[in-house]
């Protein structure tokens, strides 16, 4: 049973993680299931594909505001059925066609708009027919994923559910799985003892990216929360936040084991993050209460809107002008807690498939 995942690029993001999670599963429940998982463009471009993902970062930081309008005018505005990105097909169709003769899988998950567009082109022009599931990683679809030819579809809430519907997709063929976390997430069978002191986890991405520096100077930590900051691989970040050296600051450096993310969850009372479809995923699945300090352009945005409307989280906008931030913190966490996880009951109750694993064995067995 041959299972290929489809993320793009290799900058550890929620393709990544989303695609290991559905893996990780696969394999426990069938021992035969053989994963693997390719990024288009290091298999078509080689190292190529390193320059694009770092010129891709610089773009977003250098100039959010000129990226975030180019997203909202290619990615979310509606645009009409079927438009065709000619250039995408130019750079990539030809090798994905080369990637599934080469792999022959018995179904491909996508993980990112880019490759779904592309598998469902080839099933247009009849030169692949195989089993395809996209698996989306943020809370809205944008306009590059494919729609047409793709079996089924793993979508993060109802409202896309519904969006998807309005398109023209069957409902029997959507089901909602949120945004899939790894199973160890789940598991509710470790009891920690915490103290009257909060503990508040600070995430920023794997890679580190963010203001959380500057947060922390607004924080002005004074004995009411213990801040828990996760660097990443930023190496300059951990040595700045050990050079603060604050008895209620720790940094952590990355962590690449699922059993201490998941312990370090259970250790925590909130978590103050950026708005990316996985880390607000697992999140929502330990119940904790979300406050979001920064977004960066494009994605994360249209998840900030998609969350601040379900009351799924708390945005401190203001904290760049603010001199107390966790003073703000403490009351919203004493006034508004309780409706925060209200909302993340009822989101969580919207959830109609908990094992996308089982479903796609099922459907690889049955040919469909």
């Amino acid at each position: 049973m041959r299972v290929l995942f489809l993320p793009f690029l290799q900058i550890p993001s929620g393709h990544h993680h989303v695609a290991d999670c559905i893996q990780t599963q696969l394999e426990q429940i069938h021992k035969d299931c053989h994963c693997e998982k390719v990024d288009i463009f290091s298999y078509s471009y080689g190292k190529i594909e390193n320059w694009a993902s770092s010129l891709y970062l610089q773009w977003i930081h250098r100039f959010p505001r000129l990226y975030s309008s180019i997203y909202r005018t290619a990615a979310v505005k509606e645009m009409k059925r079927n438009k065709r990105f000619y250039m995408y097909e130019l750079l990539f169709l030809h090798f994905i066609k080369d990637l599934l003769k080469e792999k022959n899988p018995d179904v491909v998950i996508c993980t990112h708009a880019l490759p779904s567009y592309m598998l469902v082109r080839l099933k247009k022009l009849n030169m692949w027919s195989g089993l395809l599931i996209n698996a989306y990683t943020d809370y809205f679809i944008n306009n590059l994923w494919g729609m047409e030819g793709v079996d089924y579809h793993f979508v993060p809430s109802k409202k896309v559910k519904d969006h998807l519907i309005k398109q023209g997709i069957k409902a029997q063929s959507i089901f909602i799985t949120g945004i899939p976390v790894h199973p160890l997430f789940k598991s509710q069978h470790e009891k920690v003892i915490k103290d009257q002191l909060y503990t508040a986890l600070i995430s920023g991405g794997n890679m580190g990216a963010g203001s959380i520096s500057k947060l922390l100077e607004r924080l002005h930590p004074a004995g009411k929360i213990r801040y828990k900051v996760l660097c990443g691989k930023n190496h300059r970040l951990y040595q700045y936040m050990k050079d603060f050296n604050h008895p209620l600051v720790q940094p952590l450096p990355f962590i690449s084991s699922k059993g201490k993310m998941n312990h370090l969850y259970n250790e925590t009372d909130l978590i103050i993050t950026k708005p990316g479809g996985v880390t607000i995923s697992e999140s929502l699945v330990k119940k904790l209460p979300i406050f979001i300090y920064d977004v960066l352009p494009g994605q994360e945005e249209q998840n900030l809107q998609f969350l601040k409307n379900k009351g799924l989280v708390y945005h401190l906008d203001g904290w760049k002008v603010q001199e107390n931030v966790e003073e703000e913190i403490w009351n919203i966490l004493h006034h508004q807690k309780h409706n925060m996880t209200h909302a993340i009951q009822q989101y969580l109750e919207e959830i109609e498939l908990e094992d996308p694993a089982s479903l796609i064995i099922e459907k690889i067995k049955s040919g469909r």
